[in-house]
Formats: structure tokens, C-alpha cells, sequence
């Protein structure tokens, strides 16, 4: 019985580091994070004093507030208004305080 159940834990904890390869996106690594261009509501994380994390920027292309883009494509983004997305956070178009 002892056996038995080493093999099913030896199978199990194969099997968990399968799903957990399966969970994490094969291009995770192939991602930016571009500030100032996610709408409001939709970013993927905070970067800056009064934000919490996803989902909170409170107007659209908070500059310090990030989406996760395709590597490479986030500095030639065209946004309305002359904007565009930068890899650092940016210090417009914050909400009022």
C-alpha cells in the first residue's frame, strides 16, 4: 500500500508541473509593459502612487499605469491625441487628486 501511494504521489506532482507549464503563457516572456495606453478599467497592473493593481486606472491612457503588449510594439503605438505608449510610466494624463 505504501508503494502504491508513492507512486500516486510521484505521478501527481508530475502531473501538477505539467499544468502549471500548460497555466503560463508560452509568451509571457515575448510581452512589454506599455504605459499610458490601457482605458480606463483595463490595465494589467499599477506603477505609481494611488493605484492598487489591475483593473483600477481611472481614465483612459493613465500614464502611470501599464498593459502588457507584444515585445516591440509598445513605443510605436499611436494613440489618440499625439499620444503614444512608452516602457517607462509616464507622467500624464494622471487622475485628479
Amino acid at each position: 500500500m505504501n508503494k502504491k501511494f508513492n507512486s500516486l504521489a510521484i505521478a501527481g506532482a508530475i502531473a501538477a508541473a505539467f499544468a502549471a507549464q500548460i497555466a503560463t503563457p508560452a509568451n509571457a516572456a515575448a510581452q512589454d509593459k506599455c504605459f499610458g495606453v490601457a482605458m480606463k478599467g483595463a490595465n494589467d497592473c499599477a506603477a505609481g502612487a494611488g493605484t492598487t493593481c489591475a483593473g483600477t486606472s481611472k481614465v483612459d491612457y493613465q500614464g502611470n499605469e501599464f498593459k502588457l503588449v507584444p515585445a516591440g510594439t509598445c513605443t510605436t503605438m499611436k494613440l489618440p491625441g499625439g499620444r503614444m505608449g512608452s516602457l517607462t510610466a509616464l507622467t500624464r494624463d494622471l487622475p485628479q487628486t
